[in-house]
């Protein structure tokens, strides 16, 4: 008999809902990326100006990590995701509709900062979840997030091909956003999370997140891995359209664009590292994670001019880094529920800046050392973060072993104070 993976009093199908939730609302942080080109023709402006917009929604995605996400320790989610997904559709029609690349970029900022509802649903389903269960439904909810970013770029690549204008991706996106605020919140929780009324207000909720750091090593793991393994992600996927296009690969926009693709099948695999993190800990699923990207990574130097050795190792570093976060959530979030909101808050600025520091970082190196730079980064980064998960390990190790010796020495001296007791 298969156990549930939620609590007996959660509606049925709250998990696939919550799957669907996730990877629609990803999706608006990533779907505006192939149309770059469409709007700096559509407005006749540069290319450069037209990357603005990207830009737009970086800076909003990271306003709504730190400003939005604390709000879940505290809100009734029910109304907060209402109105989280009502902001979003709001801005996708106004993004649909911009005259300007000015107020598109405004509207990208807004519908950016507002769309970081999967970061609220992750501690939410974990309060769901059935004992022994967490890693589980991280898993589910997890695989849709991923699919999401992945499958973004191709549709709204495929709808601005058949319709001919980017504002359909837009239209498209608020008209699935505006159906999600139909569904998801009637599968949320109407009444305020444990412990909302100890948890302050909206100032002392953001003052208290440096101090999380301090107090919790999970956390500090958590970020660790995080922001590593995300920047070697992200060192590759922002400069393989570059190493693609180039001889003698030499691609089409069109190939690459459906390149994301492959890496499917590497994704959909991680859903069950949720089952093994509940088995054997965040720290194997980690440390089995850090290795499946090193491995991309090494492929990607060997064969780095093979399509088929590029799919292989997109796979690899895809289920490395859907895996790690399910592990990496999956350690921070058996803290108490009053604060994982905020826990996750931290977790996600910092994979948020390690995604960046590693576009950065791969962009220097693809224009002085070419591919090979951006791999050897890329390797720099994973090793980075093994080293973390080495030095944790070797801590928490010594950690147990005094504490054992501390626990024999107690029950030694026990033995010996029971013959003179009885004396």
């Amino acid at each position: 008999m298969t156990t549930p993976a939620t609590r007996p009093d959660v509606k049925r199908g709250t998990i696939p809902v919550f799957a669907t939730a996730t990877a629609i609302t990803v999706a608006n942080i990533y779907f505006t990326q192939p149309l770059l080109d469409q709007i700096a023709r559509g407005f006749g402006i540069s290319a450069s100006a037209a990357g603005l917009v990207a830009t737009a929604g970086q800076i909003g995605y990271a306003l709504g990590i730190v400003a939005v996400i604390p709000l879940a320790d505290r809100a009734r989610l029910r109304r907060l995701s209402s109105v989280l997904l009502a902001v979003t559709a709001v801005a996708l029609l106004a993004g649909a509709l911009a005259p300007s690349v000015a107020l598109l970029g405004l509207a990208t900022l807004v519908l950016s900062a507002s769309t970081v509802l999967p970061q609220v649903i992750m501690p939410t389903v974990v309060s769901m979840a059935a004992p022994g269960q967490a890693g589980r439904v991280l898993g589910a909810v997890g695989t849709g997030l991923t699919l999401g970013a992945l499958l973004s770029r191709t549709a709204s690549g495929l709808i601005a091909e058949a319709t001919g204008t980017w504002r359909a991706g837009f239209l498209v996106a608020a008209a699935a956003t505006a159906a999600l605020l139909l569904v998801l919140p009637r599968y949320m929780p109407a009444e305020r999370p444990a412990g909302a009324a100890t948890s302050g207000g909206y100032a002392r909720l953001l003052a208290s997140l440096p101090r999380l750091i301090a107090e919790h090593p999970p956390l500090r793991l958590s970020a660790a891995l995080g922001a590593t393994v995300f920047a070697a992600f992200s060192a590759f996927w922002s400069t393989l359209a570059f190493h693609l296009t180039a001889p003698p690969i030499g691609l089409g926009p069109a190939v690459i664009g459906l390149f994301g693709l492959c890496s499917v099948p590497g994704a959909l695999a991680a859903r069950y590292s949720g089952r093994l993190t509940d088995r054997w800990g965040p720290r194997a699923v980690n440390a089995l994670a850090v290795t499946s990207a090193l491995l991309a990574f090494a492929l990607f130097g060997v064969a780095g001019q093979s399509l088929a050795a590029l799919a292989v190792g997109c796979n690899l570093l895809g289920y490395g880094v859907t895996s790690g976060q399910i592990a990496n959530q999956a350690r921070i979030f058996t803290a108490r529920p009053e604060i994982r909101a905020r826990l996750n808050t931290v977790y996600m600025f910092a994979v948020f800046a390690g995604g960046a520091v590693g576009s950065a970082v791969a962009g220097v190196l693809f224009s002085a050392f070419g591919w090979h730079g951006v791999v050897s980064g890329g390797l720099g980064f994973l090793l980075l973060g093994g080293l973390a998960l080495t030095w944790h390990a070797l801590r928490t190790r010594g950690t147990g072993a005094g504490r054992a010796r501390h626990a024999r020495r107690r029950e030694d001296a026990d033995a010996a104070a029971v013959p003179a007791t009885r004396g």
